[in-house]
């Protein structure tokens, strides 16, 4: 027997060194690529994708920034073998990746291709006019090469109505090559206008005679276009990835106008038949002044009744109606008690006294009915719903009919739902000032520069790493557009 509670102990203390070695190997490959070492970044997750006892989460990552490596070492075959991996698993990144295929086909000389996954590339970023024009500039700068000029005409008129405030698309030309320079070559210009690419947001940057590239903060490294040239006769050239400080300054400067009003509620003080949390009053006091210090205006709740929760949504609700539309931002963050009763997720106020199932709805607060409803009801262009909420069930006697965790629930127009725990799992009570998921939560927050969908990933990976890949943090998102907590 105590052989056995040993070779358990051992299997679960080599598995945890193992997922922890996993993710300081990932952490130095996205250094690397950041530091444009492409050869060390394939040889770093190489190795990973060949341990069969890797944590797979992790592959969409390793293809995408392997295959963008193999790119920039200019072996295109395994770039394009890589990228279509990514593609397989599902990476999020698709507009960037259907980019970086059409630039290989064109550098492998495979026009029809090229011209295919630019098409695509344009499909998948029409929801974001920032991105589509960067990727319309370069693809008109495509068919310039290939002699088509009114097709270079019309993506560059287009490109420029979609992003007039883009001062180097604005002035860019098309000039016919007189060369047969593709995409790839590395010859370049006296005078260059160059267009950088990011999926999530996009902002040019001119340089002269040298071309200079700085890399990307954020892990969401994105390929980078080619130059549209504004001289005349002038080669095409590729450059690597560059600094996006100009472009997080463009959106900051895009978005100074937008109002951002957040309602913050810590549940803590239960009865002692419902069980008093240590973490939920602290982690929405210090969530509230993270958001502070991201321009919201902040409604902030610490052990509210049924009553003050309904009140403070309504005032809520009335702040998203009011604020300019599509310039505005919601944010709902709760943290406490919740269960799932009947496809809704229920928030536990203090004063919630359950003897019997049906008493969830007349005492506790629904989320999708009352929260998300009323939020898309406004005239927010974004609405965030953070739930720090997966604790056990906390009536086990009067509710058997209540399931474990929470239920994902239908995203609203412009949602961006996020989860302690995967649906139908729980997550415990931290053991410090903050409970695990807000601990990492609040962390990131404070990282500039990071996108919406960058922010929560970085949660995941490190609640998931904390935990000893116990604790699988969830989000939903049909949001379009970008949202970022901190620009710089």
């Amino acid at each position: 027997m105590k052989q056995s509670i040993l070779g358990l102990g051992l299997m679960i203390l080599v598995s945890t060194l193992s997922i922890a070695q996993d993710y300081q190997t990932y952490d130095d490959g996205i250094a690397k690529f950041r530091a444009k070492e492409y050869e060390a970044v394939i040889t770093l997750f190489s190795g990973m994708l060949s341990n069969p006892e890797r944590n797979k989460r992790y592959d969409e990552d390793l293809y995408f920034y392997r295959g963008q490596s193999y790119y920039f070492k200019g072996e295109t075959e395994s770039a394009l073998s890589d990228l279509d991996k990514a593609t397989e698993l599902n990476h999020y990144n698709k507009a960037v990746i259907s980019w970086f295929k059409a630039r290989c086909y064109d550098k492998k000389g495979n026009i029809p291709q090229a011209e295919s996954y630019y098409s695509e590339a344009v499909k998948y970023a029409e929801n974001n006019k920032k991105v589509s024009a960067q990727i319309l500039a370069d693809r008109s700068q495509f068919y310039s090469r290939q002699g088509k000029k009114d097709a270079a005409n019309s993506d560059l008129a287009l490109a420029k109505s979609l992003d007039p405030s883009n001062a180097d698309i604005a002035k860019a030309n098309v000039t016919p090559s007189t060369s047969n320079t593709r995409g790839g070559d590395d010859k370049k210009s006296s005078t260059q206008v160059i267009v950088k690419s990011n999926q999530k947001n996009n902002t040019p940057k001119e340089t002269k005679k040298e071309v200079k590239n700085d890399p990307p903060p954020s892990t969401q490294s994105q390929p980078v276009q080619q130059p549209v040239n504004t001289a005349a006769h002038q080669q095409q050239t590729v450059t690597e990835p560059v600094a996006n400080t100009a472009l997080i300054s463009s959106i900051a400067s895009a978005y100074k106008d937008e109002k951002r009003y957040a309602l913050v509620i810590g549940n803590s003080s239960y009865s002692n038949s419902v069980g008093i949390l240590k973490n939920p009053v602290n982690d929405a006091t210090d969530v509230s002044t993270e958001l502070k210090k991201s321009d919201f205006e902040v409604q902030l709740l610490t052990n509210a009744t049924y009553v003050q929760m309904r009140e403070a949504m309504r005032k809520f609700q009335d702040k998203l109606v009011n604020g300019p539309k599509d310039q505005t931002v919601g944010l709902f963050y709760y943290a406490g008690h919740g269960v799932q009763y009947q496809d809704e997720n229920y928030l536990v106020p203090v004063d919630a006294n359950v003897q019997f199932e049906d008493d969830i709805v007349r005492m506790c607060f629904p989320v999708q009915k009352m929260v998300l409803a009323n939020m898309e009801r406004s005239n927010s262009r974004m609405n965030i719903v953070i739930l720090d909420a997966c604790r056990n069930n906390p009536f086990p006697a009067a509710t058997r009919s209540v399931s474990q965790g929470l239920v994902e629930m239908k995203r609203a127009r412009g949602s961006f739902i996020a989860y302690a725990t995967a649906p139908g799992s729980v997550a415990s009570d931290g053991s410090g000032r903050n409970g695990l998921y807000t601990q990492e939560l609040l962390k990131a927050l404070r990282k500039p520069g990071l996108t919406i969908e960058q922010v929560f990933k970085d949660v995941r990976m490190n609640v998931l790493r904390l935990s000893g890949e116990k604790q699988f943090t969830w989000d939903s998102s049909n949001i379009v557009g970008e949202f970022y907590f901190k620009f710089q």
